[in-house]
């Protein structure tokens, strides 16, 4: 039998898994602050649902769960390959945050502030920063469509960032909407938008002569590509936008009060910028987008929207909705190559070594758990040898069990 997790998954050693529980901890610790509810939902989730999302290319990456006995063995008797299976593993957080909304709206206030923390599941092709198992750390309104929800979600999302360690980052904010306008204006085919879109999202790396090149292999026409690149010769702010679309255009406004409140909130301590490429890959989402991006690394450690249509694919009614995620697995990997420990906060670990009564042992340590997480390990012939591999794994300290006020801390703690 093989020993080795799956492609795509991982195994996590004691002290990695620390830093992990302690980075949900201090991430949910912001968004419990702020009075948001954690919940939780399946990993399954019905294979109609996850197929009418408008997940965009994760469609494509659902792992699907097959029939059973003789649901599964009429199936296959008939032929009927395209209905083999009935369930999927989840993809996001999102599309099943919105079968929970419908089933449970009743039972929840309005607006309803969320919490999810929980693994997702992708058919990706493995690789560094894309997995097929991993967490995502999300958190949601609905029943509001105020742009306020927006700055309290970038404002939130940001303090949570700021407080696992990172700083100097950039939150990129657009509106679809004004996408579209612009895309309009430039006489683009309504039915292209999409995939005008793609292209347009790859010009920080084949630039305006690539993107160019590739709307007219689409079909595109010539004077729309051209009319489209010449709004990217310089930088692209809101107004400049904007005064491009040259008509009012109620997106836009609302999108200027979200970048000028949230510049407001974040007090020099982040950056928050217009990004008319920023697009977002998921079809469900319906106005405001944003991504947090981190200098030196690239692709974003978080992203969201808004998906005001998704709820109402469940009860054919529209409910707002906006959510913002941050990639646990990106910052988790960022954290560890910059040699973080799990020290963010919260209790000391001490080891108590004992070589008489595990009861007695016990009940020494149970005087000090109130100020230290302690664990019992019973004298070994080497000591310095569990001393060092306590340290590596995270401890503080130690102390012997009949000298229990004696803590003695390690010297790089």
């Amino acid at each position: 039998m093989k020993i080795n997790p799956v492609k795509g998954t991982n195994d996590y050693l004691p002290e990695q898994t620390a830093l992990r529980d302690r980075l949900q901890e201090t991430i949910l610790s912001v968004y419990r602050a702020a009075g948001y509810n954690r919940i939780t939902t399946p990993i399954l989730e019905d294979i109609e649902n996850l197929d009418k999302s408008e997940g965009g290319e994760n469609l494509n990456l659902i792992f699907k769960v097959m029939k059973r006995g003789e649901k599964l063995e009429s199936a296959l008797e008939k032929g009927d390959y395209k209905n083999l299976a009935d369930m999927g593993l989840r993809y996001d957080l999102t599309l099943p945050l919105c079968r929970y909304y419908a089933a449970n709206r009743a039972h929840l206030p309005t607006p309803f502030k969320c919490i999810q923390t929980d693994r997702v599941y992708r058919a990706e092709r493995p690789q560094k920063g894309r997995l097929r198992e991993f967490v995502q750390c999300d958190i949601d309104v609905l029943g509001d469509s105020g742009s306020d929800c927006e700055i309290e979600l970038i404002a939130t999302t940001a303090k949570a960032l700021l407080k696992v360690g990172f700083e100097g980052f950039t939150v990129k904010v657009n509106d679809r909407r004004v996408l579209r306008a612009v895309l309009t204006v430039c006489g683009f085919e309504e039915e292209k938008f999409d995939s005008v879109c793609i292209s347009l999202d790859k010009l920080d790396k084949i630039g305006a002569e690539g993107v160019k090149k590739e709307l007219l292999e689409k079909g595109c026409n010539e004077d729309s590509a051209a009319k489209l690149l010449t709004l990217f010769e310089e930088q692209v702010t809101l107004k400049r936008a904007l005064d491009f679309i040259g008509e009012e255009c109620e997106a836009g406004v609302r999108l200027q009060g979200i970048l000028e409140n949230s510049l407001y909130l974040a007090k020099d301590r982040y950056n928050v910028v217009f990004d008319l490429t920023l697009i977002r890959g998921q079809g469900y989402y319906t106005g405001t987008v944003f991504e947090v991006a981190l200098p030196g690394y690239p692709g974003a450690i978080a992203g969201g929207g808004r998906y005001d249509n998704l709820v109402g694919k469940f009860i054919g009614e529209q409910v707002p909705a906006v959510g913002f995620s941050i990639g646990f697995e990106r910052i988790f990997g960022i954290l560890q190559e910059q040699g973080m420990s799990v020290s963010l906060g919260g209790k000391k670990k001490l080891a108590i070594i004992y070589e008489g009564s595990f009861a007695d042992a016990y009940e020494a340590a149970e005087g000090l758990r109130e100020e230290y997480d302690c664990a019992l390990y019973l004298k070994p012939k080497k000591v310095g040898k569990l001393l060092s591999n306590l340290e590596k794994s995270g401890f503080s300290g130690f102390a012997y069990a009949e000298n229990i006020g004696e803590i003695r801390f390690f010297e790089q703690k």
